[in-house]
């Protein structure tokens, strides 16, 4: 009786084709043709993070009329004594106003009361414009961050008193809010019709901090809260 014998294990060497597959490492798949693809499913993407946040400052303003109309008198006054002038080379007598403006700087001290409103009014006048070339106006808007020094943009202030009124309304227990919002402070008062009025301010102040961290506004304002109780 022979005695059955094992099979030679198969010692096949590797092929070309063999040796060219590619083998799959971790996120990776192979398709039955022999491509690779990523493998993603359960791995987390990563968001690009957010640039740095910059404070923008508040635009400056045009102020056309205040421009317009000092450029209006300045021309009147100029263009008047310019013609007067004209007229008194051309060998006609000067104007009535012109001789009386003379004689009345020539003679009139300068302890006069009207000396002094006059020269009150032309420094008033002249300290405004001043301020007006100094200052950026647009008291209205509120600078917020961007992610770019060059970008520009603001909130205008009656729209904050709004968004800051909603929530303020929509904290237990207040029945009326007033907000007004400043350049460096927001003022909030609200009326009480149930609950305990420090717990109400609490929450109060709560939700209008958060409300204004949404705004992104470039300067925090201080916050400013008074509430009332109200019979029912």
């Amino acid at each position: 009786m022979e005695r059955d014998q094992d099979r030679p294990a198969d010692r096949r060497q590797p092929t070309a084709t063999d040796r060219q597959q590619p083998t799959a490492t971790d996120g990776e798949q192979h398709t039955p043709d022999g491509q690779v693809t990523s493998r993603t499913v359960g791995q987390p993407s990563k968001q690009p993070s957010a640039g740095p946040q910059h404070a923008a400052r508040r635009p400056w303003s045009v102020r056309r009329v205040p421009a317009a109309l000092t450029a209006l008198l300045v021309a009147a006054a100029a263009g008047t004594l310019l013609f007067d002038i004209v007229r008194v080379r051309a060998g006609r007598p000067a104007a009535a106003w012109r001789t009386r403006l003379a004689d009345e700087l020539a003679t009139r001290p300068l302890d006069d009361v009207s000396i002094r409103i006059g020269a009150a009014v032309i420094a008033v006048l002249g300290l405004w414009l001043v301020v007006l070339a100094l200052t950026p106006g647009l008291r209205n808007q509120l600078p917020l961050k961007t992610p770019d020094p060059q970008m520009r943009a603001v909130l205008d202030r009656d729209a904050a008193a709004l968004l800051l009124r909603d929530a303020a309304m929509r904290v237990p227990g207040v029945s009326a809010a007033r907000i007004r919002v400043f350049q460096h402070r927001v003022r909030a008062r609200a009326d009480v019709r149930f609950r305990a009025a420090a717990e109400v301010k609490g929450d109060l102040v709560v939700a209008l901090r958060e409300e204004l961290d949404r705004f992104a506004l470039a300067r925090a304002p201080r916050l400013a809260v008074q509430v009332r109780t109200r019979p029912k």
